[in-house]
């Protein structure tokens, strides 16, 4: 066989793979990353002075969680761009961190949880969704 018709059957299969690579393994952009499902009753003790600050508290980490999650996309993109411009080799440092996914959704399903258990409560806190 040839170079040539070697170089030319490679061509195909360097598409497939460049084309497929930005979709595989990437963070998640922190708005899709979903809630976990917490229980509002975990907060059915807590008073509409204590449901307030759980809420400030969670908000704060999942603000910072969101960030770093948003972090890891950006680098991710840019390790999936030099694989495919650069240096193949970088795809392996892609995927994400699903450790860090978990805990944005668990912050996200804790939020939701405050907030029905404020809502059960009559405490009149207002949640505003970013």
């Amino acid at each position: 066989m040839k170079v040539a018709d070697l170089e030319a059957q490679s061509k195909p299969v360097a598409v497939v793979l460049a084309l497929s690579l930005p979709a595989a393994g990437c963070a998640s952009r922190s708005e899709d990353v979903s809630a976990s499902y917490v229980s509002p009753t975990a907060y059915s003790g807590y008073s509409c002075r204590e449901l307030s600050a759980e809420a400030q508290r969670v908000s704060s980490a999942a603000a910072g969680a969101s960030g770093a999650q948003d972090s890891a996309r950006t680098r991710d993109a840019v390790a999936t761009t030099a694989a495919l411009v650069v240096f193949w080799p970088a795809v392996f440092f892609v995927g994400g961190n699903g450790a860090q996914t978990a805990e944005l959704a668990r912050l996200k399903g804790q939020m939701q949880a405050v907030e029905e258990a404020s809502i059960r409560k009559r405490c009149g806190i207002s949640f505003r969704r970013a």
